[in-house]
């Protein structure tokens, strides 16, 4: 396997056939990649200087650590991974393995996503993997190390998600936030130098860790399946910036989150192995505004099952569902996944015509009609709409807070997706980011999430929004008692309301350019205060 920090791959070795007297020809190169490179072309002097000119941008953006900060999160993994090794050894004590042995076992702390990709930003967290031998079970890891960690002086805000679809402990350790995830492996012993890429390691796993384990695998194939990592990590700083300051970058809500970026970046990599950054993010939009949705994008050709493992796998051969994924973007390894099963047809129409403004722009950069800080500037979500439905969680304290808007993102996707099902309404675009109550003092734990309508043009146009927030309400409240995470004090409430009355939820500073109602703000407030309690009750006509 090369290293994704090789130009594209040097060629194999290929012999004449025996008893073949023409001149041989000189062996056809490989790169990285299911298709052969579009453009081999070398940098020029204005690809050098705009590559510049976008590393200047990003970084008065304030996204590159310190030496300093850096040497800090070093310290607190190279902490942490002592302490996993620490408390494997002891488990396998308490299990009566001899101390020699104990000692031997191994096990250790891994990163992945942005941190592992070497991407990430300032005060950004940590995602992580504990990987131990198979004396060491799931329950240790939520009981003692649980246990260990909260004893540290260090350690904040811990927060043991025991029972979500990849469990977790999320905690704070000396100021840097990390998610911890934990996998068992069939092994008695864990060598330091393992590879967790290969598959073997999947058999005999259950399918929590080996969901646990997929973050890590995909992270380091995508950085072995790119012709230049420095390129690659550049690039994808620029597009994850930019997809942030448009309002696209969520996983949860149906967009793309970071390791779907990163898959679209190294897929462009591929395509253009000797590109600099700033042709790269060119043709990024470039590949992907006429990229033939719903072919797949994938990094390499599908891995075979080695193992005969039974773990399901994005195969729209086989599995019907995976046929009806409008935007699939494949992890390059085994069980290959559809990153983006949740994309909308709402939010496909959003991303689109992001890559279209963005390629659009990126054009007029090379023509030196802009600069790289017109790419970021950011979208005013609410000038782009008039009519939003305010979806407003809230709870009595900060655990319950978090665990209640956890469950609310994670299903608002079926909101969009039942109101696309109205005719009358042509895009339901939700805004990523989710806001606190204005009366913060006595609601301190509110999040509200804001859903932008467009309607389809008519005279008389009347929509009635009461069953589909009904059934979504429902939805929550059953799942949250079925789970086992309801508390008394969470309170779900939806309102719909025009972009003029916005002024009720949201501060100045946000609605900066937008038109507000010259109305009283006390009437306005009071009469959204008795909608939240009441407009689930009534009719959603206008």
């Amino acid at each position: 396997m090369p290293t994704g920090d090789s130009n594209p791959i040097p060629p194999q070795n290929h012999s004449a056939a025996p008893g073949n007297n023409a001149t041989q020809q000189p062996p056809e190169p490989r790169y990285l990649g299911v298709t052969s490179p579009i453009s081999l072309m070398q940098p020029t002097d204005k690809d050098l200087e705009l590559t510049r000119k976008l590393k200047d941008v990003l970084v008065s953006f304030g996204l590159f650590e310190s030496q300093v900060e850096l040497n800090h999160r070093l310290r607190i993994l190279g902490t942490l991974n002592n302490l996993a090794k620490d408390w494997i050894k002891q488990v396998a004590l308490q299990r009566g393995m001899p101390d020699s042995s104990a000692t031997m076992v191994g096990g250790r702390l891994c990163t992945f996503g942005s941190y592992r990709l070497g991407v990430h930003t300032k005060g950004a967290d940590i995602d992580t993997l504990l990987v131990a031998p198979r004396h060491v079970q799931r329950e240790d890891f939520f009981g003692s190390f649980y246990e260990m960690l909260r004893s540290r002086g260090e350690a904040r805000n811990m927060h043991a998600i025991e029972g979500a679809y990849v469990p977790v402990i999320k905690l704070e350790f000396d100021g840097i936030e990390l998610d911890i995830l934990f996998a068992r492996l069939a092994l008695a012993t864990i060598p330091e130098e393992l590879d967790l890429r290969d598959d073997v390691l999947l058999k005999n796993l259950d399918q929590r860790c080996v969901r646990s384990l997929n973050g890590c695998r995909v992270t380091d194939e995508i950085l072995h399946l790119v012709p230049n990592r420095e390129n690659f990590r550049l690039t994808l700083r620029a597009i994850k910036l930019w997809a942030k300051r448009h309002g696209i970058y969520s996983n949860v809500l149906g967009f793309f989150g970071g390791v779907t970026w990163a898959m679209l970046v190294a897929r462009v990599c591929q395509l253009y192995p000797n590109a600099l950054p700033s042709t790269l993010v060119h043709k990024f939009f470039l590949v992907f505004v006429r990229w033939d949705w719903p072919k797949p994008v994938i990094l390499k050709s599908p891995p075979e099952n080695k193992y005969g493992l039974q773990l399901q796998y994005w195969d729209p051969r086989s599995n019907v569902p995976d046929r009806w994924h409008l935007m699939p973007i494949i992890t390059p390894c085994f069980p290959q996944q559809n990153s983006t099963y949740n994309v909308t047809m709402s939010n496909k129409t959003v991303l689109l015509a992001a890559f279209e403004e963005g390629l659009a722009l990126t054009e007029e950069l090379i023509q030196s009609r802009v600069d790289w800080a017109q790419l970021f500037d950011p979208i005013n979500f609410f000038t782009k709409y008039k009519h939003f439905i305010v979806l407003k969680a809230s709870a009595s304290t900060k655990e319950h807070y978090l665990e209640w808007q956890g469950l609310i993102a994670s299903k608002v996707r079926l909101l969009i997706q039942s109101l696309e099902r109205k005719p009358e309404i042509h895009l339901a675009h939700v805004n990523p980011t989710t806001f606190p109550s204005l009366d913060g003092e006595t609601e301190p734990f509110v999040s509200q999430w804001f859903i932008g309508l467009s309607f389809v043009k008519s005279e008389n146009l009347k929509v009635d929004l009461t069953y589909d927030i009904q059934a979504f309400t429902n939805t929550i409240y059953k799942q949250a008692k079925y789970i086992g995470t309801f508390k008394e004090g969470m309170d779900l409430g939806a309102v719909y309301v025009k972009r003029k009355q916005l002024g009720v939820y949201l501060p100045p500073s946000i609605l900066k350019g937008v038109q507000l109602s010259g109305t009283n703000t006390k009437r306005s407030t009071l009469r959204m205060r008795i909608g939240f309690l009441f407009q689930l009750f009534g009719r959603f006509l206008f």
